[in-house]
């Protein structure tokens, strides 16, 4: 009886951490919509546009460390409420933001609903990496790797719908007009966003009150066992455990990489292969269906029938040889590589944490802290990505994962063994 109600429990709360999941990426991957409409609603060119990258992704940076506080103080379940809260206000922000059509605004609002999400990350990737066995968390983390990346499909196609709706003839026609005629068309342009984050404003306050009023219990990640505890009792420093800071490293350029595969591909569909906005909409979709396939793929090999760090290592060398393909290839072929880009991502954020956090007993929730600052990744790369466009194309420009995938090898070949 006992077992069953154990399991009964687990299994609830990683329902409930798997809708978290949902949200992060219906939020996340929306960026891959919202680069190509505000770089036409603002006026920007490549190296602006990214700046929605960076505002989203910067706040984990600068909020990590300070959300591994509030949750000491509120536990995981109240700061994943709290995280959904600020994540709605930061919704919010775009009404007036479209409203005055201030790209600046528009950033603000970025800033404030990643500061939610890292609040929210915070507690959540420690919280399933620690809910059973750490051989299975990349497992566990995969499974959540779905929910994540079928909001992730659902989000372009749904909000990517309103937002780049005739995109082509719209930036067609703002080509012939000037002066006050231009503004109001790219006005009304702007308002498109504001119906739509009223209503997922809406929805996180709604589950905000749900998580508050939900059966998810709290756990305990500063335990250690006896071996462990010998281990670590000359530590006295996170900065002791160089496969933490490694895998710091790994997480900064592997989220720069998931961030440029799925926030780029509509525009270099677009605007760098010339594929019609309609079309080249669906390619941020394919990379999340990529990234489904090798979590399913995941869940079925790890651990069972190869390791965390094999797993990671496949994904390396699978990532250099799309990255190079993509480069040299042409047209829909190249798009799909990057857009399968996607596949050779998928198990290496679900591998990271485990290798990084393996060992860490009582430092483990301020080590969670620097892999959750390390996805800042996604805000300092992607603008690496955009200054390249802009001075050499944005077929070029992609030669900057070739670096960061080849740094995931060396992490899954030798660095989370450096103890």
């Amino acid at each position: 009886m006992s077992n069953n109600s154990n399991t009964s429990g687990t299994s609830r709360s990683i329902i409930i951490i798997g809708i978290l999941f949902f949200i992060f990426g219906f939020v996340t991957w929306l960026n891959s919509v919202l680069i190509p409409y505000l770089k036409t609603a603002n006026e920007l060119n490549n190296f602006q546009s990214f700046f929605v990258a960076f505002a989203s992704y910067i706040s984990y940076f600068v909020m990590a460390i300070p959300s591994a506080k509030v949750l000491e103080k509120t536990g995981f379940k109240k700061g994943m409420g709290l995280g959904l809260l600020v994540m709605a206000v930061g919704a919010l922000i775009f009404i007036p933001a479209a409203a005055s059509r201030t790209y600046a605004l528009f950033l603000t609002g970025l800033f404030v609903q990643g500061t939610g999400l890292a609040l929210l990350q915070s507690a959540a990737n420690p919280y399933i990496t620690v809910l059973g066995p750490i051989e299975s968390a990349a497992k566990r983390i995969s499974i959540m790797g779905i929910c994540n990346k079928v909001a992730g499909i659902l989000a372009p196609l749904t909000i990517g719908a309103i937002l780049l709706k005739n995109m082509d003839q719209i930036e067609a026609k703002l080509s012939t007009l000037t002066g006050a005629e231009r503004e109001a068309e790219l006005d009304l342009l702007s308002s498109r966003v504001e119906m739509p984050y009223i209503v997922m404003a809406i929805v996180l306050v709604g589950l905000a009150v749900l998580i508050y009023f939900s059966s998810l219990p709290e756990i305990e990640t500063d335990k250690e066992d006896e071996t462990l505890a010998e281990a670590n009792k000359n530590k006295t420093s996170v900065f002791q455990f160089p496969n933490l800071l490694l895998g710091t490293l790994a997480m900064f350029l592997y989220v720069g990489v998931e961030v440029i595969a799925g926030d780029t591909v509509i525009t270099y569909a677009k605007d760098g292969q010339g594929i019609p906005s309609e079309a080249a909409l669906q390619f941020t979709s394919y990379t999340l269906a990529a990234m489904i396939v090798g979590y399913l793929i995941g869940t079925v090999t790890i651990p069972k029938y190869i390791s965390q760090a094999k797993a990671l290592r496949i994904s390396g060398i699978l990532g250099i040889l799309l990255g190079l393909a993509a480069i040299f290839t042409d047209g829909f072929v190249s798009v799909l590589c990057i857009s399968m880009l996607g596949l050779a991502n998928a198990v290496v954020f679900p591998a990271i944490w485990p290798l990084a956090l393996d060992g860490l007993g009582r430092f483990t929730k301020i080590a969670s802290s620097f892999l959750i600052m390390a996805i800042a990744g996604g805000a300092i790369v992607p603008l690496a990505y955009g200054s390249l466009a802009d001075s050499f194309g944005l077929q070029q420009a992609y030669w900057v994962v070739i670096p960061c995938y080849l740094y995931i090898l060396f992490f899954a070949v030798k660095g989370h063994k450096i103890r």
